[in-house]
Order: structure tokens, then sequence, then C-alpha cells
């Protein structure tokens, strides 16, 4: 398949042929969806913790006898039902890993990829050519393609990066860092021509 290349001003100033082993217009949602579990779920810290009555600081004794006394009768101040005591079915640190293997990764970006190319919301940039941190000039060119939603994709550039980074609903990511979540997260994709190139690499080897 071959697409068009633009410039920063919506200018069509070549085209490019796709790796037809990854731009296959296959799209595997059962694995995108598996995709994006993976990523939250391994986000999430877990370190919520909260002691039992087994855990909590302070003494074993018998804080009065058992009978005799007019009080109700108690065997602990670590008692749940007493302040400071445990903590009856609290929160406990938890690990929400979970596991998926390289292969299931990979064809899960690669259906990312075909998902955005098969609704045209695959863009290809010739160079995203910011020659200083200005929020301006990345607002001016999404302007001229009518995009308030992208994942922008490029190889260590910074000024891209920075200039990017208080607009809302768009995200910059060095093409190494190009995942599912972020894929389909943002409404297009945006990707420099140098960078499809490594992608397409990355994915094939």
């Amino acid at each position: 398949m071959v697409v068009d290349v633009y410039n920063l001003n919506k200018e069509k100033v070549g085209e490019i042929e796709l790796n037809e082993n990854i731009f296959n217009g296959e799209v595997k949602e059962h694995l995108m969806k598996a995709y994006v579990e993976y990523q939250l779920a391994n986000k999430r810290s877990g370190n919520a913790h909260t002691k039992t009555r087994g855990e909590v600081s302070g003494s074993g004794k018998k804080p009065w006898k058992q009978k005799g006394t007019g009080r109700a009768r108690a065997g602990t101040r670590k008692s749940p039902i007493w302040r400071g005591g445990g903590i009856v079915f609290g929160p406990r640190k938890r690990e929400y890993k979970i596991k998926m293997n390289k292969k299931e990764k990979r064809k899960a970006l690669i259906s990312s990829l075909n998902y955005k190319l098969n609704n045209n919301k695959l863009i290809i940039i010739d160079k995203f050519d910011i020659p200083e941190f200005k929020t301006k000039l990345v607002v001016n060119f999404l302007n001229k393609f009518e995009i308030n939603s992208a994942t922008l994709i490029d190889n260590e550039n910074i000024n891209l990066k920075i200039s990017s980074r208080n607009i809302p609903n768009i995200k910059y990511l060095d093409y190494i860092g190009l995942n599912v979540f972020d894929i389909l997260k943002y409404d297009y994709l945006m990707i420099a021509k140098d960078s499809l190139s490594k992608i397409e690499e990355r994915l094939m080897a």
C-alpha cells in the first residue's frame, strides 16, 4: 500500500510504501483490548495496606478482669472495635500486574496501526520541523490538518516534545515508546517518515 506524505503545511510532498507484512488491514480487537488492560494493570501500584489486629502495635494484656467491673468484657486493646485497633477486611498490599507474551504485544501493536490506517486516521509527516520551543508552532500545523486530538511520533525531537506538552489531547512519543494505549486514546496518529521506517524495522525483528 502506498500513502501520501505531507509537510506541516498539509502539502503533499511525496509518497511512501507501507510494509505489507505490517499494514495488511487486519485488526485483532481482542488483542488490542488485552494490551490496554495489560498496560493499565501494570501501572497500578497496589500499595494501599491496613493493619489487622495481629499487626497493630499495642499490649496483648487483657485491659481489665473479665467480671465484676460493670464494663464490657475485653481481651485486647488491639481489637477492631477499639480506637487504634486493627482493621477488619481493609485493603491489603497486592500485585495487580498481568502477563502478556511478546508475540501478542507485537500483534496488538500492529492491529492498532492498521486500525488507524483503516479509519484514515494515520498521517505520515515528512519531517516535524519545529525550530524552537514554541507551542504556537505545533498548534498552527494541527489547525491546518484540523486535528485536536493526536499522538505525535518522532525520534528524540525535543522541540516537538516540549512545544506540544501543554496542548490538551496531544501526546508526543519517541518511536521506541509507541504503544497501543496511546495510539487508541487519541484520535489521529501522526508519524514522522523516518520514524515509521524504524517502527517497521522494530516490528519485523
